[in-house]
């Protein structure tokens, strides 16, 4: 029997059994994360360096990027040391920082989607009032408040996850320390508390999921309107990167969390895992940059700028 005060580190899952697995999953996520870094900082950096682009979509997807980069430092460097030094442990408190870390940066995507949702909404559905409705003072005071809730979100689960008293050992099945691995470790006692904790993470996912399907809703209505072909087509691609992203953000956790016990196994989850946490932040900036001109222009600029620089 344990309980918390007497657990001093987690033990997480190892990526692979074998040193030459363990060595391939390291590279693989060494290229990943790489690749995360390089496409999220080029927009960052392209939207903050190009006066074109400083409009309310390519703010939001600043912010995007900036819930990416940290979504992906926040749980590969760990797993990356793990493999490469063939261990599993990871400190109590370092574990509880990792969990806040996670949940403040992939919550801030989840809202920051929902904003620029409505952001295509009033784009496609209300373009005479977009400018009033999303004016640089609303666009702050939008993605604040997406921080500010995913902030919050994040503290409440976390300390609420951590108060939860730990029965049935150290060892967590994910690479990372998660909500649902830590609740399987937690004594009988407290499933009054666990099932408050999922329900009150639930409603809060759910209004935005709502709002979500609402606006696209009325958007695929107000395409479906447009007398032209061609502008069907210019309007449907304007969405078509954002509701890219969202589909495979939503459905990657939604199969992780949700999947029948039946089908479940630790090598299933592994993968699901990877799919949610480290796969679209290398993903997003590649799906964002291939249908908008615009930001693919900004890019080349901010290259030839920098190797013209590097050439002098």
């Amino acid at each position: 029997m344990y309980n918390s005060s007497s657990i001093s580190h987690f033990l997480l899952l190892a990526l692979a059994d074998t040193r030459q697995l363990q060595l391939l999953h390291f590279c693989l996520l060494l290229g990943i994360s790489l690749a995360a870094l390089l496409g999220n900082s080029l927009i960052i950096s392209a939207v903050a360096c190009g006066h074109h682009l400083h409009t309310p979509m390519f703010f939001f997807l600043l912010n995007l990027a900036l819930s990416d980069l940290g979504s992906i430092c926040t749980t590969v460097p760990k797993a990356m040391h793990n493999s490469l030094w063939d261990t599993r442990n990871i400190s109590y408190t370092g574990c509880a920082a990792q969990l806040f870390f996670f949940l403040f940066f992939i919550s801030a995507e989840y809202f920051l989607l929902t904003v620029m949702c409505y952001d295509r909404y009033v784009s496609i559905c209300k373009p005479l009032h977009y400018g009033i409705l999303l004016g640089s003072r609303a666009c702050v005071h939008m993605t604040a408040a997406a921080w500010a809730s995913a902030f919050l979100n994040a503290l409440l689960l976390m300390a609420n996850t951590f108060s939860l008293p730990l029965c049935h050992g150290n060892a967590l099945g994910q690479f990372f320390c998660e909500i649902p691995q830590i609740l399987k470790l937690s004594c009988s006692q407290s499933k009054l508390r666990k099932l408050g904790l999922i329900v009150g993470s639930s409603c809060l996912g759910l209004g935005s999921f709502v709002f979500i399907v609402f606006s696209y809703v009325q958007i695929f209505r107000a395409v479906l309107r447009i007398p032209s072909e061609q502008g069907r087509h210019k309007a449907f691609y304007t969405c078509l990167p954002h509701l890219a992203v969202i589909c495979m953000f939503l459905s990657t956790i939604l199969l992780a969390h949700l999947k029948p016990p039946s089908i479940s196994s630790p090598y299933l989850d592994l993968t699901l895992s990877i799919l949610y946490s480290v796969v679209p932040p290398a993903l997003n900036p590649l799906i964002y940059s291939l249908r908008n001109q615009e930001l693919k222009a900004g890019v080349g600029r901010l290259m030839t700028v920098c190797f013209q620089g590097a050439g002098h």
